[in-house]
């Protein structure tokens, strides 16, 4: 196995895609109906899958994860958050540190927690 990738279930993929393109200043490197990808700079994947499509069929729900996006530093974890917030994400934690480091937690359409972070151990 050379890449992870991680497959969100999705309720409708045309916002999911809108989301993370903004989110991730990126195109998806597949885009249909059904199913989009995210290639990302580190070279992990992000699917979203649409759940009413995923076989076996996938329940909606708490994901019981989150993305984690690292970033260099704690400015750039109050700029996140500040665009975030003005692009009207829902945020689930404002920027605070923890054991690991200085966080914030956002949620995409689909309720999916996504953590900005500066890991203060990397």
């Amino acid at each position: 196995m050379d890449r992870t990738t991680t497959v969100l279930y999705v309720a409708d993929v045309a916002a999911s895609v809108a989301f993370y393109r903004a989110r991730l200043g990126l195109e998806p490197v597949e885009n249909h109906p059904g199913f989009a990808m995210f290639a990302l700079p580190s070279g992990g994947l992000i699917g979203l899958w649409s759940r009413a499509d995923a076989i076996p069929p996938a329940a909606p729900g708490s994901t019981g994860f989150e993305l984690l996006f690292p970033v260099a530093d704690r400015d750039a974890v109050e700029t996140a958050h500040r665009e975030w917030s003005e692009a009207g994400v829902p945020i689930a934690q404002a920027p605070r540190s923890l054991d690991f480091g200085h966080s914030f937690v956002g949620l995409d359409p689909d309720g999916t927690r996504l953590r900005v972070c500066f890991l203060s151990g990397m």
